[in-house]
């Protein structure tokens, strides 16, 4: 135990550990982890599937840690005599009780009965209402990591198809996809101890949503960079290439989180 724990200390504090190796290339020299992978060069960094994972489970924590749920009822009418009114009545705390599980009940009664997943659904939806979104919010986050564990191999086939000439191996598409969502978890995460570790005066003004625009660009033209690093296309050919990716990445991810809210919300 004192070894493993001797070993443990050195990894974490040694400047020149593995850790702290990997970690300073992620951040600062894109598709620099998966060429050094691809040609050979593994021994001295983290390999890419537990870096994944490591920093995925720190990343869905802290988002799963960011305050309670919260629900609200949507209302629409359209009169003969007056244009459609939308009325949205927020749940709090202090409404939950008989009035917020009648409200609820109204609500869910309108999910249409079309068999079993009608009723399932509408279990889920009352649920939810009533504990203001608590349940459905931890269901979410503990199937999320294992939707995004899934849809990785998905769109490594899609990158597939568009490095088809020159032909590359699909794990080099692989690779380079954990590497850059290990790499946009470590950015969120570090940016989220930043602003944690502002004043609240300061966390929630020009500053702070500076600094969230200027990690958005980053990862763009992080990703980008690492896409010409990989590849060693032109950047015409890569910037066709990555707005292709960007549009089909954000379909296919839109898809996949509302497949997995849809699976908590039946899994409650």
């Amino acid at each position: 135990m004192w070894h493993f724990f001797g070993e443990a200390t050195e990894d974490l504090t040694h400047a020149d550990s593995r850790l702290w190796r990997t970690l300073l290339a992620l951040l600062v020299k894109p598709g620099f982890l998966t060429r050094e992978f691809i040609e050979g060069r593994r021994a001295s960094y983290l390999p890419p599937v537990r870096l994944y994972l490591v920093l995925s489970v720190m990343f869905f924590l802290l988002a799963a840690s960011g305050g309670g749920g919260s629900i609200g009822v949507i209302g629409a009418a359209a009169p003969d005599d007056a244009p459609p009114k939308v009325v949205v009545s927020s749940i709090t705390e202090r409404s939950i009780g008989g009035e917020a599980i009648e409200q609820s009940q109204q609500l869910c009664e309108r999910i249409p009965e079309t068999g079993r997943w009608s009723a399932l659904l509408r279990r889920s939806c009352i649920h939810s209402v009533q504990d203001r979104g608590r349940s459905l919010k931890e269901a979410f986050f503990h199937a999320l990591p294992r939707a995004m564990f899934l849809f990785l191999p998905l769109i490594a086939a899609m990158m597939a198809l568009l490095y088809w000439s020159p032909r590359h191996y699909y794990v080099e598409h692989l690779l380079l996809l954990l590497h850059n969502h290990a790499f946009v978890f470590l950015i969120v995460i570090i940016t989220w101890v930043v602003e944690r570790a502002l004043p609240s005066a300061v966390s929630s003004s020009r500053p702070a949503v500076l600094l969230r625009l200027a990690v958005q660009i980053y990862i763009a033209i992080y990703i980008y960079r690492s896409m010409r690093q990989v590849y060693g296309q032109g950047a015409l050919l890569t910037n066709a290439k990555f707005l292709v990716m960007s549009f089909v990445y954000g379909l296919s991810a839109v898809v996949m989180l509302a497949l997995t809210v849809l699976y908590s919300a039946l899994a409650l």
